[in-house]
């Protein structure tokens, strides 16, 4: 009995196998169809009736038939990037994916086979439909809606500030994006496959436009600041002009009132020279004499003067008689 446990258990795990493993279907009398999937029976290769939509337990010849599987759910292709040349002669990057469904599993299995095989077909159907419908429009037209307004920023002396622009858009990008669908859509029906969407998942500039783009954008930049700088130095220079301007005047002010007060006090200087010059005109000689000697004459000065100079007659004493004060 022992010698035969090993034997009894490779059997019961190969009928288990046999039973509920996909790969080994074709040992099977039976085949399992459940909500998500249905099947395309074939013998030696080919296709044998109807495809299998409904769930449920279904018999087959085993060895000779074998149930291939498709999915009902929904299944998403993931395309690649790819440069595209718009109406107005952008290169941009384009990367698109799309949603589908097998809708004919016979079809399907005649037509392309696996699902990795669909994914081949979808790219070269998708992409072809995308190229054609990109080519024909402008940039702005695979951006944008509608002809909403776009608040675009500008730069003048005032500052900065918002500007309505109105741009005409023919199609927009949800009519390009269904018009892609509707031209791929019957090519994909032949093939059992139901395209149900397509969309943009990215779009950019080539890496030369965009580099174009970032030295334009940037160059204007500089163009803005340059102006900003001119009209700060322009006003910079006013203010200067102002400020010498206004001190000119107030220093202009400052002399005619200095100039005033110095009158007055030479007026009153010479009255009162005047007066001291009618009290005393010898004693007024006196003193102008002694400043004229500070001015004239000091340690390196040298002169030479007969001894009858009205100059030094200070110097020889005083021979006169002064008149006495009235």
């Amino acid at each position: 009995m022992n010698n035969k446990m090993p034997l009894i258990i490779v059997l019961s795990v190969f009928v288990l196998l046999a039973l509920f493993w996909k790969p080994l279907d074709t040992l099977r009398p039976y085949y399992i169809v459940d909500e998500t999937e249905q099947v395309v029976i074939t013998q030696f290769g080919q296709p044998v009736g109807s495809a299998t939509i409904k769930p449920g337990i279904y018999f087959k010849t085993p060895f000779m038939q074998k149930a291939n599987y498709f999915s009902k759910n929904l299944l998403e292709r993931n395309g690649e990037a790819g440069q595209i040349n718009t109406l107005d002669k952008t290169y941009i990057w384009i990367d698109t994916f799309a949603r589908w469904k097998i809708v004919d599993p016979l079809k399907f299995f005649q037509n392309v086979s696996t699902e990795k095989s669909a994914h081949t077909r979808l790219d070269d159907i998708v992409d072809s439909a995308v190229r054609n419908l990109i080519t024909q429009y402008s940039l702005i037209e695979t951006v944008k809606n509608t002809d909403r307004k776009m608040e675009i920023l500008e730069f003048d002396s005032a500052g900065v500030r918002e500007v309505s622009a109105t741009v005409t858009i023919k199609m927009g990008r949800e009519k390009i994006i269904a018009a892609i669908t509707e031209q791929a859509r019957p090519k994909l029906e032949k093939l059992g496959i139901e395209l149900v969407d397509v969309k943009i998942k990215r779009l950019n500039y080539s890496d030369e436009v965009r580099n174009s783009v970032y030295n334009r954008m940037i160059a204007e930049r500089k163009r803005i600041a340059e102006k900003f700088r001119s009209e700060g130095q322009g006003e910079a220079r006013k203010i200067e002009g102002d400020m010498e301007k206004e001190l000119k005047r107030i220093t202009s002010e400052a002399y005619r009132k200095a100039q005033e007060v110095r009158g007055k006090a030479d007026g009153e200087a010479t009255r009162l020279y005047a007066d001291s010059l009618g009290r005393d005109p010898e004693f007024y000689s006196f003193v102008q004499t002694l400043e004229i000697y500070k001015t004239a004459l000091d340690k390196e000065s040298s002169l030479i003067l007969t001894t009858d100079s009205e100059f030094l007659k200070y110097f020889k004493g005083y021979q006169g008689k002064r008149t006495p004060t009235p």
